[in-house]
């Protein structure tokens, strides 16, 4: 268990690293006449996300849930795979990339990349984590919780960014 909680607090490490880019990103964005849509949804969000990590560890721990090799290790590369995707997405969009919904006017839509094969890539990379991660180490209440509740926000999230990006109909 204490490794899968060191795996765990690495992903959280990543995540203060994406905080890190999408603020310096906000902030780039913000200053060239940017507009943050959907505000309302991100504090969930950050709720949401924070769970997932926090909901994993305290399964394992607190209900003892067993490492099965198989099983821990097909969703440790699954879960590096996600991360792998996740920092293409970032690199991809580049200044435009960030946790919030901004829209700098007159930029044109990103089209290459992972993009150029699905409109929310970044997104699939957080659908698949969020049943990889707890699955390392079994936590399955954690990765079924998980996946219900971003269902939901992932609903709001990608209809605000269509409607924010002047797509109305893309598949999701």
């Amino acid at each position: 268990m204490g490794w899968f909680t060191a795996f765990v607090l690495l992903v959280g490490l990543e995540r203060v690293a994406e905080l890190v880019v999408s603020k310096r990103h906000a902030a780039w964005a913000f200053a060239r006449g940017g507009r943050e849509y959907g505000a309302g949804h991100y504090p969930v969000m950050v709720v949401l996300h924070t769970s997932l990590l926090v909901g994993a560890l305290l399964e394992v721990w607190l209900l003892d849930r067993p490492f099965l090799p198989a099983l821990g290790w097909t969703m440790v590369v699954v879960v590096l795979l996600t991360q792998a995707l996740r920092w293409w997405c970032i690199r991809t969009l580049g200044h435009f990339w960030n946790t919030r919904v901004i829209v700098v006017p007159g930029a044109d839509l990103v089209t290459r990349g992972p993009y150029r094969l699905i409109p929310h890539p970044n997104y699939v990379a957080v659908v698949v984590e969020g049943v990889a991660l707890p699955l390392v180490h079994t936590a399955w209440l954690t990765a079924v919780l998980f996946t219900v509740l971003n269902a939901a926000l992932l609903t709001v999230r990608i209809r605000v960014e269509d409607a924010a990006l002047g797509r109305r109909s893309v598949p999701a």
